[in-house]
Order: structure tokens, then sequence, then C-alpha cells
């Protein structure tokens, strides 16, 4: 169950509180609603309970805390607004990737795909899914880790009819095993047709606390719809035939033509306009909102706040209790859901994993919804296994890094080419396609766009966000991008001096692709020089969240870190890194294995270099300012 204690949001300069106070319990196998107009703190009131924004209180999921559980996907499925994926990415390559972050088997992509009925269009893009398929997607991406509660917001937003009912069916089908299920709309009859339990705000504050039952009787009431050419007249005479038989009738004008009659009934209304020759465009029963709060201090408001824009009428169960409602022909939504959904028993209580649901099965519901995908057992894995079977799926996702890489690589044979054909341009720079003129290599720079890409995609299409939010900085992942980014970047770099090389060899012949004789000490230095750039975009992206921010980090290290490395090393020194391996060999009594001072001899002459103690200066800025927007984030 949620159990949501206290809730406020924090304040907004001058403005009250979005949400002030809240309290209310959301019971497992049950659906429960949070009603209210846009703007009563629907929206706020999950982001506080979910821990995205600032403010006090605390809610418990099942007696914990969300930061408390350890996975909190596998307890907490969460759709607020649209599916924050990339647009060229599909389907069920958006959905195996949170597989590889949520740690369930890939398969599981696929049997949610046919529990929401997005089989056929598993290859397609997200950015050319309808809003319709969107939804489906998002819920899609809620059920994946087989959570035992779902968060839902408005998540019939946008939906046609049929569409609509199908969210409504699986939605008891998750409560009908025994899961939890919070969700939000604006519309009293949508909560009415589908809510165990409905919580009702208002400007913030909680207004009502109802069983489905009470808030049918208390909050709606049926009315009569009439639209006509002459509405005030038929107004007129409604309210005049109303005070002569002494009955309690109320006739409400929403503009134009249209009129809503309480407290009469279709056959009432049509007798008085055929026997005054009144034209009658429209006639049919409808159920009217009270407004917020209504009967929750034991009296019936006696007017009704109907909205002007509501043609539909809503199937709803009996305004009074022993009464029964007849909706309108022809309405869709016409099923009887409420009675059926009172005399259904309790769900049963399983001992799964997630907490209680039932074994689900393929098929149809038994209240006509459509299936749940089935169960996963999560397989234990080593914790650094998950982010980068994340990270690799998320690079490969899409084609953006092998375009990068591609264009990286025909820039680069390019460039060798015209350097040679210009000539006095010494042979490693000319393998690297690297000018005097450029700060780095077009490899080099490749490689930090890519890195960038690792972090300000995140930023850019947060799908390990629920709220289109912050990121998560774990340091999990941090690493997992940093391995990727690394590993990518050294193929690159031996590519580019693959290809280089060989079009060299095919246009100008053997003598300008020689070997040279330091080629060990050059390579390393071209390796480091790739994969440091390509770690300073990973971590500058993090750090500033843009992937324009970690490339321009990347190109600083040439133009400004450089030079001023360049003007602190400057000048004689009385201890220098050459005699660093002498010294190490005779400090220590034992001898340095496999000629291990040699080594580092090599990688400090490396480091001591201007380019390269800039780059290493500037991965370890970057990385210091990642570790304390981190730490900052977690006090926060």
């Amino acid at each position: 169950m949620i159990q949501a204690i206290g809730l406020t949001s924090s304040p907004r300069k001058e403005l009250p509180p979005a949400v002030d106070d809240v309290s209310f319990e959301a019971h497992a196998g049950r659906v429960t609603v949070l009603l209210g107009a846009p703007g009563a703190g629907k929206t706020a009131a999950l982001g506080l309970m979910l821990e995205l924004q600032r403010g006090r209180g605390i809610t418990y999921f099942r007696g914990r805390p969300l930061h408390r559980i350890p996975y909190p996907a596998r307890e907490v499925g969460v759709l607020l607004g649209e599916v924050p994926g990339h647009p060229a990415r599909t389907v069920r390559g958006h959905l195996r990737m949170l597989c590889a972050a949520s740690g369930v088997p890939a398969r599981r992509a696929d049997e949610v795909l046919e529990a929401v009925g997005l089989v056929s269009l598993r290859d397609e893009r997200l950015g050319t899914l309808s809003r319709g398929m969107d939804r489906r997607l998002g819920l899609a991406c809620a059920l994946l880790p087989d959570p035992h509660t779902l968060v839902l917001d408005d998540p019939a937003r946008g939906l046609s009819a049929p569409e609509a009912r199908w969210l409504h069916g699986l939605l008891r089908a998750h409560a009908a095993q025994g899961g939890t299920v919070l969700c939000t709309t604006p519309d009293p009859k949508e909560a009415a047709r589908i809510a165990d339990h409905v919580v009702t705000l208002d400007g913030g504050r909680l207004v009502a606390d109802q069983e489905a039952q009470d808030f049918r009787r208390t909050r709606l009431r049926p009315r009569v719809a009439v639209r006509s050419p002459h509405a005030a007249r038929l107004s007129a005479l409604l309210e005049q035939e109303a005070r002569s038989a002494q009955r309690s009738v109320e006739v409400v004008r929403e503009g134009g033509n249209r009129l809503c009659v309480y407290g009469s009934t279709c056959a009432h209304v049509g007798e008085t306009a055929f026997r005054n020759g009144i034209v009658v465009h429209r006639l049919a029963d409808e159920v009217g909102d009270m407004g917020p709060g209504a009967g929750t201090a034991g009296q019936t408001a006696d007017t009704a706040e109907p909205a002007a824009d509501d043609r539909r009428p809503a199937p709803v169960a009996a305004p009074a209790e022993g009464a029964t409602l007849t909706p309108a022909p022809g309405d869709p939504d016409a099923r009887g859901e409420a009675g059926a959904r009172d005399a259904r028993p309790a769900p049963r209580r399983g001992s799964r994993r997630t907490g209680g649901r039932g074994t689900l099965r393929t098929g149809r519901t038994s209240d006509g919804g459509d299936a749940l995908p089935p169960p996963v057992s999560v397989r234990p894995a080593p914790r650094p296994l998950r982010p980068v079977r994340y990270e690799i799926r998320r690079a490969t996702g899409v084609g953006t890094g092998f375009l990068v890489g591609a264009g990286v690589l025909v820039v680069s044979a390019l460039t060798a080419v015209l350097l040679a054909r210009v000539g006095h341009t010494p042979q490693p720079r000319l393998l690297a396609a690297w000018p005097r003129e450029l700060p780095l290599p077009p490899a080099a720079l490749g490689a930090g766009l890519l890195g960038a890409l690792a972090f300000g995609d995140e930023f850019r299409h947060p799908a390990l966000a629920a709220d289109r939010g912050t990121v998560p900085r774990r340091l999990g992942l941090l690493t997992a991008k940093l391995l990727v980014a690394s590993v990518t970047a050294l193929v690159l770099a031996v590519l580019t001096i693959g290809c280089d090389a060989e079009l060299l060899y095919l246009v100008y012949g053997g003598e300008v692709v020689e070997v040279p004789a330091d080629w060990l000490p050059l390579s390393a230095g071209w390796l480091g020089l790739v994969t440091g750039c390509a770690c300073a975009g990973v971590l500058a992206a993090g750090v500033f969240r843009s992937t324009t921010a970690g490339v321009a980090a990347v190109v600083a290290v040439p133009l400004l870190v450089v030079p001023l490395v360049h003007k602190v090393l400057e000048g004689p020194s009385v201890r220098t890194p050459s005699a660093l391996s002498e010294r190490l060999r005779d400090g220590l009594p034992l001898g340095w294995p496999f000629g291990g001072e040699r080594h580092l001899d090599a990688v400090l002459r490396l480091v001591a270099q201007p380019v390269g103690g800039a780059l290493a200066l500037s991965l370890a800025v970057l990385l210091c300012a990642y570790l304390l927007t981190t730490l900052r984030n977690r006090v926060r």
C-alpha cells in the first residue's frame, strides 16, 4: 500500500504551495484516483511522493520510503507525461535498453509489448508514434520491471474512448492481482467509473477522501442535457411548471442553446417542449458534477458546476442509494463497470517477489480487461554489469555514433592525403591527420563528441528519469559511460590510423607509411589523447548537463589549458621525470617486475608534455566536479 503523510511542496515566492499538508492512503488490490481540476496539485503531489520535487512530508511504499528501496523501479512503475526516449530509437530497442538498466532479461521487452498491444509497432521509431501509442509505450515502460505499485499521471489524457477502456481494464487487472494502482484524472466521471477510492484535491488541499460508492452518491447527480434554439423560452417554462407543481427542479443555462435540467426527466422535458411547440435538437440523460468537496460535510450541494464543453454522457453508478441511472443511448462506456466492481471478490494474495500479486496468466482477465505480462524472476547480476549493458544498448540503439565515426574516418583520410600532397608534415602527424593549425586531430574531436553525447543524450532524452528531469547520478552509470566511451575511442583511434595508412599507401606508395622507430611511445600518446578526449567529453557533459558543453570542454583543453600548463612548466627544473626510473630502482630494496619502472617512466613522460598534462589536469578537475555535484544532490 501507499501511505502519503503531510505532503507539502516548497513555497513559490509569494504564491501558496502547490500542495499543502496532503495525507491519504492507497491500498493494495484497489484503484485509487487523485481527482482535481488542472492546477489542483495532483502532479505536484505525485512529484513529492516520488521524491522528484523538494518539499516536506514522506511517502511509504509498503512501509519504506522510495530512497530506502534498493531497486525502486521494481517496486514502483511510474508514468508521468510522455515517454522520454530518443525519437530515433525503436520501440523494442527502447524497452530492451530499460531491461538492461533494470536488470531483467531482454525477453521481458517482447512480453510487455504483447501485453500493451504494440507487437506490430516494435520496429517503429519513438518519434513516429501517435499519442495513444505513446501512452501504451509509457505503460509498457512502467510494467517492465514487474512492479507492485503503479503511479500514473492522467494516463487516459488524449486517448480515444476504446483506448481509454483498454487502459482502464489493464489497471483493473493489475489491481485484481493484488497490486496497488494510483492515478490522477481531472474528470470526476472517469474517476467514478474506474476507482475504488477517490481522493479529491482543490487548490493544493485535500477536500475529500471517499470510497467510490460515497463519491458517486454525494458528488455526482443525474441531469437532462437539452439543446434547443429556443433555450431561454424552454428554461422559463420548465421553471414555471416546477413552481406550480412545487417540485425541486433546477435549470442551468450553459451558454448558447444548451440547458442542463436537474431534478427532472427526459420525458417531462420533452413533453413540455412538445406542448409549447419548441424544437429540441438534443435530449439526453447525463451525470453532472457537483464540484470539489460536495457532500463531504454531510450535506448535498444545491447547485452543480457542469463543464460547458462537456457533451459526452458518462455512465456512472446510481447517484442515490437504491436508485438506478440509465446512461444515454449510444454511449460506448455504458457497461455497468461500477456495479460489477462492487460485487467482485477480493483479490487473492500470492507470495511473489513483487509483494503479494498472484500468478498472472495470459489471455483475457476476469473483468474483461487485457492481460498483464507474466511475472519475471530477476536474475542476480554483478552491479557493474547492468550499467554497462544499458550503455551499450543506448549507444548502439541509434545511428548517431556510427555516423560520427564514419565522418571522422572520412575527414581523417582526406586530411592525411592533403597533408601528404602539401608536404612538410612529420609522419606521426600525417598518419594521425593532425595539421599544426588544428588544436586537435579529427579522431580526438570525434571521440570527444561521442563522449559528450553519452551524457548529453541522457539530459535531452532522459530515459532513466521518470519526470524528464534529473538523470540519476550513480557512480556505476558514470563508470559504464567512461568504459564504453574509452573502448569506442580506442577503436576509433586504431581505425583512423589504419584507414589513413591504407589510403596513403594506395595513393603515394609505401615510403610514407613506414613504421617509425619510436612507434610504441607514439602509439601510447595517440591512444591516450583520443581516450582522454572521450573521457573529458563524458565528464563535462555530466557536470554541465549538455552535449555542447562537453564538446566545448574538449576543445578548451588545447586552446586554454595547454598554454597555462606550458607556462607552469617553463624554466629549468631540478628534478625531471627522466630520472624517476633510476630513483625508483635505487630507492626500493626489490626491483620492479617486468621492468615496471620503465613503463612508469614512459607514462610520466607523456603526462609531462603540455597536452598530456593539460588533459590529465582537466580530467581530474571534471571528475572532482562530478563527484561534488553528486554529493550535493544526495544531500538535498
